[in-house]
């Protein structure tokens, strides 16, 4: 027996043999990658804020220039009452259909997690698109019906106002607080609500003094991703605020980037941003790991729903009043516009066409293009990102290097960057010389994957968790190497994590408009930019059927998903 064990000692390895084994040097290259993507833009940005752009010496004149004008405070007031406001409105959405979904008794649930789940998938430019149609104050089909109901010479509705800003971005962010809300809920049992009903509480006071207190955290957690979704958002502000003659710090950045470009200045206008972004996700963390809403016994409690008797159609009346807020009139006017030879003369037989899927699909070669570009970039994203957060997380659970929870906190830390900041860290890092890369294809991928590399890492992360290394060891003891193992044991079992990561990677990466807008060229421009420039144009028709395509092929890749990985592989990976 100890023969047998003296003989397997040389094969444990030591230090010195791991750092010889050939399979660090393609470790070391993916830490490398992962510096060179995330620490070297934010390193970037923070010293551009401070330098001058002529000399290039350290000065607080952009910082002075960036916020020594009252219109760029007034902007940065602007995005505060915007994000607050729609934080506010995405709870009032999305914590009364979580209670009604996951406590009571009210019908059609299904059909309302589903709307739910499309409200989330829209892109928030394109329901903002959806609404300029609906409630324009001159040709909306809300004020029109107005009109023609009370004979009044204008109507009630006006997008282009802060009010309708708020309302347009808080149909698409209440999911947010909906997911968060749901999610507490069904980890708390029956017992604390039932133990108020028999002291004589009602439904609406038990509600309100047990079961809401109890996942306060949840809420308040997806009250702050509500918030820090807003003032990250460039597309909607832009085609609403601007026309509303006021700005956002996003529009505000965008202006700085307007001939000639002022990078160093948006750089410090952006840091502000960036602060509040950071703490915001310090205090949601700190709320949530709190777990205020679990309650932990030594027996499963019992989780009954509440008999709302006659008033579960009025909980269903108002569920359905805020899917047709977030869904149905946008998507049903976004859907006849895009069929229709001219979307002001309503639906009519004469006026449909398909001929702006023709000019889009056939005809118009800059939108085969940015089609093209769309699609080839978001599969690279998705691709890059699982192979990096892949190499990153075997790493950090295997231990294969000193201060490995670095490493993880690096592929965690863009989920605090906006990604309009970010847009501009790569900006300022990658696009002067010597990589010049700005207006390429390279830079768009290198951001999207920075981006989105959070969702990827915690999908492998919990993968590779969920692998005992001892099947690892038993291919090395037989022979093989790291790379053998991972190829012939750890790819295949997580081969349904990685798929799911992949489609959650692609699908926000075809709709990104907020780091696109900065970094594109002329010939890399994506469906996402090309929406904002035909509705800069007024052509809504060709603008809504584009958005179509996007939207039907990121519903063919969801569903994809929800059958060959199962309904719940967007919670199991996000």
């Amino acid at each position: 027996m100890t023969a047998a064990l003296d003989h397997l000692a040389p094969a444990a390895p030591t230090r010195r043999f791991r750092l010889a084994d050939p399979s660090m040097i393609l470790w070391i290259v993916m830490i490398a990658i992962l510096v060179f993507l995330i620490a070297s833009p934010m390193v970037r940005l923070v010293v551009s804020s401070f330098q001058d752009p002529e000399t290039g010496r350290l000065t607080i004149a952009n910082y002075i220039e960036a916020y020594g004008r009252a219109r760029h405070l007034q902007a940065l007031w602007n995005t505060l009452v915007f994000g607050s406001g729609v934080a506010v409105l995405a709870c009032l959405f999305g914590v009364p259909l979580a209670w009604a979904i996951s406590r009571t008794d009210m019908p059609a649930k299904g059909f309302i997690r589903l709307m739910v789940f499309g409200a989330f998938i829209i892109p928030p430019y394109l329901g903002a698109i959806g609404w300029i149609l609906l409630a324009g104050p001159n040709a909306g089909w809300l004020n029109k019906v107005w009109i023609a109901l009370t004979g009044a010479d204008h109507g009630i509705f006006n997008v282009y106002s802060m009010t309708g800003l708020i309302v347009v971005v808080a149909v698409t962010s209440f999911p947010y607080v909906f997911v968060f809300t749901s999610g507490a809920l069904d980890l708390v049992s029956s017992e604390m609500e039932d133990a108020a009903n028999i002291l004589g509480a009602g439904t609406i006071r038990t509600t309100f003094r047990i079961t809401l207190p109890l996942v306060l955290p949840a809420i308040v957690g997806g009250l702050i991703i509500s918030f820090l979704e807003a003032i990250a958002l460039f597309g909607a502000p832009a085609l609403i605020a601007l026309p509303a003659r006021f700005q956002v710090v996003s529009t505000q950045l965008w202006q700085f980037f307007e001939y000639p470009v002022r990078v160093e200045q948006a750089a410090a206008y952006a840091m502000p941003l960036l602060l509040i972004t950071i703490f915001m996700f310090w205090l949601q963390r700190t709320l949530l790991g709190r777990r205020g809403y679990t309650t932990v016994s030594g027996k499963g409690g019992e989780r009954r729903v509440t008999r709302l008797g006659p008033w579960r159609w009025v909980m269903l009346g108002y569920a359905l009043f805020v899917c047709a807020l977030s869904v149905f009139l946008p998507m049903l006017v976004l859907t006849q516009a895009a069929f229709a030879k001219a979307w002001g003369r309503g639906f009519s037989l004469d006026n449909l066409s398909l001929q702006n899927f023709r000019y889009l699909l056939f005809e118009q070669t800059q939108a085969q293009q940015a089609i093209i570009n769309t699609f080839v970039y978001s599969g690279i994203t998705a691709f890059a990102a699982i192979g990096l957060s892949l190499a990153i997380a075997y790493v950090v659970t295997r231990k294969l290097v000193p201060w490995s929870n670095v490493l993880a906190f690096l592929c965690m830390a863009p989920f605090v960057i906006p990604g309009i900041v970010l847009a501009i860290g790569f900006y300022a890092a990658y696009a002067p010389p010597p990589l010049a890369l700005y207006g390429t294809g390279t830079i768009l991928v290198l951001a999207y994957t920075t981006r989105f590399l959070p969702i990827a890492y915690t999908s492998s992360a919990a993968g590779m968790r969920s692998v005992n290394p001892e099947m690892e060891e038993a291919v090395r003891i037989l022979g093989g190497g790291r790379l053998t193992a991972i190829r012939r044991v750890l790819a295949p079992l997580l081969k349904r994590n990685l798929a799911g990561a992949w489609i959650l990677v692609f699908i926000p990466a075809a709709r990104e408009l907020s780091s696109a807008i900065f970094l594109v060229g002329p010939n890399t421009r994506v469906i996402s930019v090309m929406l904002f420039d035909l509705s800069e144009e007024g052509n809504f028709e060709v603008l809504s059927a584009l958005g179509m395509i996007l939207l039907v092929t990121t519903l063919v890749i969801a569903a994809i998903g929800f059958k060959a990985i199962g309904r719940d592989f967007m919670v199991r990976n996000a």
